[in-house]
């Protein structure tokens, strides 16, 4: 909080009922957390846990990440972590797909020369 400049009077805090699994307990109870940071006005809800206070805890995390990723933009963790995967899934180039295979088909020979009978020739 202190690194991005957060004070604990900035947040909005609110108690509302979860939603979903849960049963009786998340029926009867406000223990989902509704935050708000009253200056950028960012807002997370956070109903992960059955327990009210796990769920505060958890809400200022997820607050803190998002005003993070905001505030520092692409040098956040989060942000790079996204880009990578995302360089990983990317298609390959024609060139690129054309040097793998051939240095596939260049392995494969070179294995397939390993029998007992086959030379190089």
């Amino acid at each position: 909080m202190q690194r991005l400049g957060v004070a604990e009077s900035d947040f909005e805090e609110h108690f509302v009922r979860s939603s979903g699994a849960g049963g009786q307990h998340v029926n009867k109870t406000s223990s989902c957390v509704w935050l708000r940071h009253r200056p950028s006005g960012t807002e997370v809800k956070c109903q992960i846990s059955r327990s009210q206070a796990l769920n505060r805890f958890l809400a200022r995390r997820l607050l803190l990440e998002k005003l993070e990723t905001k505030v520092l933009g692409e040098k956040s963790a989060a942000r790079q972590q996204i880009e990578k995967i995302r360089r990983q899934k990317r298609k390959r180039s024609k060139r690129a797909k054309e040097k793998m295979l051939q240095d596939k088909k260049h392995q494969s020979y070179i294995k397939k020369m390993r029998k007992p009978g086959l030379s190089m020739d």
